[in-house]
């Protein structure tokens, strides 16, 4: 039976991911190459993928609404160092919401079997789940908030293009990545260990 509370070792990795999503947000910072059409390239579609398949849907879900709260609240940890409610009216600001909805649906389907083939659909689940709400909202901003910013459903999917492809390339190399992890001590630990009995 799973557990109804968060113990010490689940906030730490928490924790952890809270922090692992603010160095993905700016890791041009760190390999400034990174950058497509003046665009910094993340990594935190890639670590909310890797928050859901390792804590699971739950846990991984909590880990990205406490980073997206800090965020909000002020901390510098959204891509460009940016923090504070007013990141709320950005055109992005979807993608950032995304990232609760990509845990838990990642982990979802990666807790329905332990395997590297359905650890890479539950990685593949989440990147979709990035897009359809990034994307739309996307579209919504800049249509209808952003000022003199109207553009048509077409271009607002196809300028996402080479972000995808990079996150579908990241989506399988976290899957991958989870799966190694999983094989080699996960399946060992308190967090495995606590789900199985």
């Amino acid at each position: 039976m799973e557990k109804s509370r968060m113990t010490a070792y689940d906030l730490a990795l928490g924790a952890l991911f809270v922090a692992l999503m603010a160095v993905g947000a700016n890791i041009t910072y760190i390999v400034p190459f990174l950058t497509v059409f003046g665009v910094p390239l993340t990594l935190q579609t890639f670590f909310a993928i890797l928050a859901g398949i390792i804590l699971g849907s739950r846990l991984g879900a909590f880990s990205i609404i406490v980073y997206t709260i800090l965020g909000l609240v002020g901390a510098p940890i959204f891509a460009s160092f940016q923090g504070g409610p007013g990141i709320i009216f950005s055109p992005t600001f979807g993608f950032i919401l995304s990232f609760t909805a990509i845990a838990f649906c990642a982990g979802k389907v990666a807790e329905m079997k332990r395997s590297l083939n359905i650890y890479i659909a539950a990685a593949l689940v989440g990147t979709a789940v990035n897009y359809l709400i990034g994307v739309n909202l996307f579209y919504a901003a800049m249509n209808f908030w952003i000022e003199g910013g109207g553009i048509n459903y077409a271009i607002a999917w196809s300028s996402m293009v080479p972000f995808l492809i990079k996150d579908v390339v990241l989506a399988v190399v976290a899957g991958v990545f989870a799966y190694r992890l999983e094989k080699s001590f996960l399946h060992r630990t308190p967090l495995r260990q606590a789900k199985a009995s």
